[in-house]
């Protein structure tokens, strides 16, 4: 049997580390079961569902390599719900309700005051054919799946044994009032007809998979493998897409690189170190679920800037050239390499380089006087040992009182990468005009 997994977004938002862990875990559990990797939007919700948010969906996954097999969308996919939806009316496990948001308020009020659990009490499922039918005429009903109140269990990928009393849960809205489809029904209807074997999504699914446990077996099929991943959490709590701050596409504007991406977020919760991988073929050669901890894990930026530096310092041209801009060569790239925090770094230092820049002032008597002391002919590698030595032997001046001036004057900048790669970058005209400013 060929493995089969899903991510299934919602464009009403752009993607953030959360969603974008489960759509990677996802990915590599096919690619090491040499199976395959479906997207599916699932752009049910008319109301706030965005092209945008579509756009964005797709341009973060090809960013970070998450290929594809195959693409759908769920409002494509109507006529399969409709399908699903009539079979369920047919059994009687789908029955019309009536009552208004309002009403549907009031009674869950009631029911917490009595100390009752907040569901649904099934008051439509007790009117007969001729109510449903007196009602229908002036109110359009939404549709209720029935809990038949058996026992649900299943053996979790990484949760392990989870089990349900479905009694304690509510009959979920599966058909709004005005027709259109819910997660509930749409995304079952789409697992079973594009044969999803396993089912990989935060642990904040679990109560639906256990009302998708039924649907499946209303529907007559055998429900997916089923794993549930501890969510990952902020400092302050649940990442959510509408909270600012974790999406891609913020991560990929400060430079980012995707690989610190993935790597970071592959091994966050498992029982493997965190550290950068130079390629996802080696996330997928060390993917298995058994590693993933059923605890919650926190999202530590500080954690994911660190991999990307050491990321970055390693990275070759090759890997990095599709990412900055055109302008920067290899010979830059490597001279600068050492001392950048992201990849989107290399551009400030080619400004500083080879643009015009305007240094503080700062001992510029000590500037003018080593400008005198540069060798002649074009600068290389070894041009500043030579340099700085005269220098110091002519001043008398060690550590940072010989240093910082010089770096100051030169690149406006307290730290960055080694003055000896940069003098061939800046050349002798610029160096001795920067340090007579």
């Amino acid at each position: 049997m060929t493995i089969i997994t899903r991510f299934a977004p919602s464009p009403t938002g752009y993607l953030h580390v959360g969603n974008i862990r489960t759509a990677l875990i996802n990915w590599l559990f096919a690619r090491a079961n040499n199976g395959k990797f479906i997207l599916r939007i699932d752009d049910t919700d008319k109301e706030r569902s965005r092209q945008e948010y579509t756009d964005g969906i797709l341009r973060d996954m090809e960013w970070l390599g998450l290929h594809w097999d195959e693409i759908h969308y769920q409002s494509k996919r109507t006529d399969l719900h409709e399908n699903a939806k009539k079979s369920l009316i047919d059994m009687g496990r789908l029955y019309p309700c009536f009552e208004s948001t309002e009403e549907l308020e009031v009674k869950k009020k009631v029911a917490l005051a009595r100390n009752l659990p907040p569901i649904y009490d099934r008051a439509a499922k007790r009117l007969s054919a001729e109510e449903i039918a007196k009602l229908s005429e002036s109110i359009k009903p939404h549709y209720r799946f029935f809990m038949d109140g058996t026992g649900i269990e299943w053996d979790d990928g990484v949760k392990g044994k989870i089990s349900f009393d479905s009694k304690n849960i509510g009959d979920p809205v599966l058909v709004r009032a005005d027709g259109t489809m819910t997660y509930m029904i749409a995304s079952v209807a789409d697992d079973i007809d594009l044969n999803i074997t396993d089912i990989i999504r935060g642990e904040d699914h679990i109560t639906n998979s256990a009302v998708h446990m039924q649907m499946f077996a209303a529907l007559g099929k055998q429900p997916p493998k089923l794993s549930h991943l501890s969510l990952l959490k902020s400092k302050d709590g649940e990442i959510s897409k509408r909270l600012g701050g974790f999406d891609i596409s913020s991560l990929r504007d400060a430079g980012i690189h995707p690989m610190a991406i993935t790597s970071f977020l592959a091994k966050t919760g498992t029982s493997d170190p965190i550290e950068f991988k130079h390629s996802l073929e080696d996330l997928v050669k060390e993917m298995s679920l058994s590693k993933f901890s059923k605890s919650p894990t926190t999202y530590n930026i500080s954690e994911l800037e660190r991999i990307n530096t050491k990321l970055t310092h390693n990275l070759s041209y090759a890997e990095v050239k599709h990412y900055i801009p055109d302008y920067v060569n290899e010979d830059f790239w490597l001279k600068v390499r050492p001392n950048l925090n992201t990849i989107l770094d290399v551009t400030t230092w080619w400004n500083i380089c080879c643009n015009e820049i305007t240094p503080p002032d700062f001992d510029k008597e000590f500037t003018k006087l080593a400008s005198q002391f540069i060798p002649e002919g074009t600068f290389d590698d070894k041009t500043w040992d030579v340099w700085i030595a005269k220098v110091k032997e002519q001043t008398g001046r060690n550590g940072k009182d010989l240093f910082m001036p010089i770096r100051i004057a030169l690149t406006g900048e307290e730290h960055g990468p080694e003055l000896k790669n940069l003098l061939p970058i800046l050349g002798r005209e610029k160096t001795i005009a920067r340090l007579n400013r």
